[in-house]
């Protein structure tokens, strides 16, 4: 079962992307930051990270940089979710180092389109 690692600093957001997620079929791993995502990240190796970029603390911009800096997530595909919508600022997540991202809201549709096109062997 793929694991998938979910950033995420708002409690509702959280439990309604882990509960989408494990309906989906995969594991579904929280973490309510940045500093813990990059932990966790390093910690249960996951095969996707959905990564929210406006965080208190360590951001989603912050966090992805370093999981990048890190050989054991380098590779590791990083799907942005934010509510920033500008081409500015989506282009700052690619920058950052997300491989694509999710603009809040978004569909269980939409999510599972974007979480399969990382994913597409799950069953």
């Amino acid at each position: 079962m793929n694991k998938i690692l979910v950033v995420e600093d708002h409690p509702d957001m959280l439990d309604l992307l882990i509960t989408e997620l494990k309906l989906m079929g995969y594991q579904a791993i929280p973490a309510r930051n940045g500093k813990e995502g990059l932990e966790k990240a390093l910690e249960e190796k996951p095969d996707l990270i959905l990564m929210d970029i406006m965080m208190p603390g360590m951001d989603g911009w912050e966090a992805t940089r370093a999981l990048r800096a890190q050989p054991e997530s380098h590779d590791v595909p990083i799907l942005a979710e934010t509510a920033l919508f500008r081409a500015s600022d989506l282009r700052s997540c690619v920058e950052a180092g997300c491989n694509d991202y999710l603009v809040k809201p978004f569909t269980y549709q939409e999510l599972e389109e974007k979480v399969k096109e990382f994913l597409p062997a799950v069953h």
